[in-house]
């Protein structure tokens, strides 16, 4: 029995397939680094952004050796997948350059971009919009909380607002939107937690990934830690938060991960975070016993 809308399979009913992902280092930065907005990035934040692919190497070799590797055997058709970074973060002229790089195989069905809210504006999304014809477009903002004041602790740099403001851009022209709920953020309280799954409910947005707090090296979070002023979730924590996001989401809207994938050579804590299939199995053991399907806690308003 499937008890939440697993975006794999929601991909393969699309595309008639297995269908994944190219994972690509644009070569962007973030408004949170440069100094436009901040420096250091949000308080998780590594050296590499949301990525572990962190290269030099051009874009089009990135999407040809992916290809060409073993990777390109496991599926017929792939999404190239803008990652590290903030992947709108650049004029048009050189977004258009960018993702036309990474359009060069007829295999590549879809494109995805990851990237802030506050790096959407309209004449970016009509740029999206011109990819429509020929690939699914999609676009991942990063939210993370609905509590304000939480977010500027851990230095997120923008609005609900801007948020909300960017979901509506760019469902006006009908690009779909995936984005990011963190459990277990610094300073973070359980209704933080509801009131974020009620607006995500109240947007057009097609999907969502759940993601685990994790402390890597080198970041905000990890010297928080070290000081004894952030004590991350306990795993039986975390499963317990991520089921109450799944009951209480709108069942239409897909969920496309229920946990962060850590860098292991640099993850600090919790030890858990590197076990992916623990998780995952102890997230899914948790739904089982506990009857939960995705929205049946669900009040539409």
């Amino acid at each position: 029995m499937e008890r939440y809308n697993h975006f794999n399979k929601w991909l393969k009913n699309k595309f008639g397939e297995r269908t994944l992902k190219i994972c690509i280092d644009g070569g962007f930065t973030c408004p949170n680094r440069d100094g436009t907005k901040g420096c250091g990035g949000c308080s998780f934040c590594g050296e590499r952004g949301s990525g572990e692919n962190l290269t030099n190497l051009a874009i089009s070799t990135q999407v040809k050796n992916h290809l060409q590797s073993y990777k390109g055997t496991r599926a017929n058709k792939f999404i190239a997948y803008f990652q590290n970074f903030s992947n709108t973060y650049a004029s048009v002229k050189e977004l258009k350059q960018k993702y036309d790089s990474a359009l060069i195989d007829e295999r590549i069905v879809a494109l995805a971009i990851a990237t802030r809210p506050d790096c959407i504006t309209e004449d970016i999304v009509k740029l999206l919009k011109t990819y429509a014809s020929n690939y699914y477009v999609y676009v991942e903002l990063g939210f993370q909380t609905a509590n304000q004041v939480v977010a500027n602790k851990f230095n997120r740099g923008y609005t609900n607002q801007e948020f909300i403001d960017a979901v509506k851009l760019l469902n006006k022209y009908g690009i779909d939107v995936v984005t990011h709920i963190m459990v277990g953020l610094p300073f973070e309280e359980n209704e933080d937690i509801a009131n974020t799954v009620n607006l995500i409910n109240s947007l057009p947005i097609m999907g969502v990934k759940i993601h685990s707090t994790y402390i890597i090296k080198n970041t905000m979070l990890e010297q928080l830690y070290l000081k004894g002023q952030y004590v991350p979730l306990e795993l039986d924590i975390y499963v317990n938060k991520v089921c109450y996001i799944i009951s209480h989401l709108n069942p239409n809207i897909v969920i496309c991960r229920i946990t962060g994938d850590a860098p292991k050579n640099i993850l600090v804590e919790p030890k858990w975070n590197a076990h992916k299939k623990i998780i995952l199995n102890a997230i899914n053991n948790a739904l089982n016993y506990h009857n939960i399907i995705q929205g049946d806690k669900y009040i539409q308003k």
